[in-house]
């Protein structure tokens, strides 16, 4: 399938990178031709706010990296990279009064397949393919895959 590079954004470890960096997405995957990037969206917000939460990445001084690739024309992929932090991510199952935990849950709902790896700078990169379509891509299944990359 083809895998077309789109951009690599940085954005400071501050809250307000949030919306920023979904407007941004927004409107690199709809210059690229990609319909419905609602989905995209929601992962990108879950994921930043994982980064800034749960890494140095939220810390005076952090950067967040955002990686977008279109992979055909009905799928994007996403990776957030952050500066590390202790814990590793995963799909948590919080009680019904939590205010928080729930956002790999979103992220496993609304990706085709997700994962996680480290990179060499002790970093963390979580990614996402997600439709950008309410057609499914040619060739793949109904199956959700949660994958850790190397």
């Amino acid at each position: 399938m083809n895998r077309r590079f789109l951009a690599e954004l940085v954005f400071p470890g501050m809250a307000n990178s949030v919306p920023v960096a979904r407007h941004c997405i927004k409107a690199i995957l709809a210059a690229a031709g990609h319909r419905n990037v609602t989905g995209v969206q929601l992962v990108v917000s879950e994921l930043l706010a994982n980064a800034l939460t749960h890494s140095v990445s939220g810390l005076p001084g952090g950067l967040i990296t955002v990686g977008v690739r279109a992979i055909g024309d009905n799928l994007a992929r996403i990776d957030v990279t952050d500066n590390g932090g202790v814990t590793a991510p995963h799909v948590r199952k919080p009680g019904e009064l939590d205010c928080s935990g729930r956002g790999l849950r979103i992220v496993d709902d609304t990706a085709l397949r997700w994962g996680t790896g480290d990179n060499s700078l002790g970093g963390r990169r979580v990614w996402a393919e997600v439709l950008t379509t309410d057609e499914p891509p040619v060739g793949t299944s109904d199956a959700r895959a949660c994958m850790v990359e190397m």
